[in-house]
């Protein structure tokens, strides 16, 4: 969703004030900061990334600085008391007002902070999406409902909201007539996806995908982030008759304890979560899942931390996002007592990030010299010589071809398998 909102904020300063991207600091007239309060490290990181841009401004009182995103939302007019050198705050979903924001503080030499809730109305003032990757992410909800325990996305971000299908599905079509063959669906429970069709009747999420393959010119489907309690089994279905959506499901799960999950309050049980993947795995059987753990809630025993890393076992993930729990302000489970010491969390943390890296392994040595069809997404990371594509189960493979292949698909044997990526051969049926 960062990534996502961060590029609709480069769209709309290039729309409306002919602004472009630089790698150089002190050559820019606006510099922004995109902030995530999910956890705490990122959200002190975001004044040590101030207090390094401060001498800038000193040097160039005509520079803008803004922050925008969750942090903006979460601690609004109070940045500036901290960091009075800021020129504009504003939240998630106000970015579209940002070339207002920065004109009103040239003319009135007063910061500006915006970090109101006004629904969709950002989609409806965004410019057209610029990629030539093939791939483009695109967002179709906004906020979240769920009130989990721990999480701070439904004070920073709303509650939840879909857009019309009919914008969704132009939004794509405008996407498509960029060379686009793969999207990726985004939301913050985008499974709960709920939008109004063309009839005035509501739509869901299953027949939101659906709509969108049924695109002769879209290749590949992705969607993230989904919540376990709107798995519903509609939309595993779509995975039994849709091959267009890709083999690989992140579904976050926190936890493997009932008591744990019953205090996050995430309304589904280790069960229910099994249930899920079990009939996932019936209609795509070769689908890879991909999980959230939060490690050291509070009040999280040994037992707890062992029934998680059974799950983990019994499902057998292909990759995590696995985090010490970081509390966060104005949430519920932030007044709760947490006796654990900080040194057995992290032996915790570092005993699940192995298994679950023993798992990603696996699955990466089983697809040692099978063919896989990828998307060239740009220039590989670790070598500006090769190439970078993406797998339908969503691996990363470098490999050697020419950069005209950007933005297609290819097929690519996997010859070796390194940590965390792929490394293949362009073979003689690209296309």
């Amino acid at each position: 969703m960062n990534e996502y909102d961060s590029d609709k904020m480069a769209d709309v300063l290039r729309a409306c004030e002919g602004m472009e991207p630089t790698d150089k600091p002190e050559e820019a007239d606006v510099i922004l900061f995109n902030t995530c309060s999910i956890r705490e490290k990122a959200e002190e990181k975001v004044f040590s990334d101030l207090g390094r841009v401060r001498p800038l401004k000193l040097a160039n009182p005509d520079l803008l600085i803004g922050v925008g995103g969750c942090v903006a939302s979460q601690e609004g007019a109070a940045i500036l008391q901290r960091a009075p050198y800021v020129d504009v705050v504003f939240g998630p979903q106000t970015l579209h007002r940002l070339p207002q924001l920065l004109q009103a503080r040239r003319d009135t030499g007063r910061a500006q902070v915006d970090i109101s809730f006004p629904e969709i109305e950002k989609f409806d003032h965004l410019p057209t999406a610029q990629t030539t990757s093939g791939t483009a992410y695109l967002s179709i909800m906004e906020g979240c409902s769920k009130y989990c325990t721990f999480c701070v996305v439904p004070y920073t971000r709303g509650e939840e909201v879909s857009r019309p299908l009919a914008d969704v599905m132009r939004d794509v079509q405008e996407l498509v007539a960029q060379g686009v063959k793969e999207v990726t669906l985004l939301g913050q429970n985008v499974n709960a996806y709920c939008g109004t069709g063309d009839d005035g009747e509501t739509v869901d999420f299953a027949f939101l995908l659906q709509a969108i393959a049924a695109l002769e010119d879209i290749t590949r489907l992705r969607y993230t982030t989904s919540h376990p309690r709107e798995m519903t089994q509609r939309l595993i279905d779509v995975y039994a008759t849709t091959p267009k959506l890709v083999s690989h499901l992140h579904l976050p799960v926190q936890s493997g304890s009932d008591r744990i999950l019953a205090a996050m309050k995430r309304g589904h049980t280790v069960l229910e979560y099994k249930s899920i993947i079990r009939r996932v795995r019936a209609a795509r059987p070769d689908i890879c899942i991909t999980s959230d753990f939060i490690v050291g809630f509070p009040g999280e025993t040994e037992q707890d931390f062992e029934a998680t890393m059974k799950l983990i076992d019994e499902v057998g993930f292909d990759n995590s996002f696995s985090y010490l729990y970081s509390p966060r302000p104005g949430t519920p489970a932030a007044e709760l007592r947490d006796d654990t010491p900080h040194e057995i969390k992290a032996l915790r943390l570092k005993r699940l990030q192995g298994r679950i890296m023993e798992q990603e392994d696996g699955v990466a040595q089983a697809m040692l010299g099978t063919t896989q069809r990828a998307l060239v997404e740009g220039v590989s990371k670790k070598d500006a010589q090769e190439l970078a594509a993406r797998t339908d189960n969503n691996r990363v493979v470098n490999f050697s071809g020419a950069a005209s292949l950007i933005g297609g698909f290819v097929e690519v044997k996997i010859t070796q398998v390194v940590r965390h990526t792929l490394r293949g051969e362009l073979v003689a049926n690209a296309k």
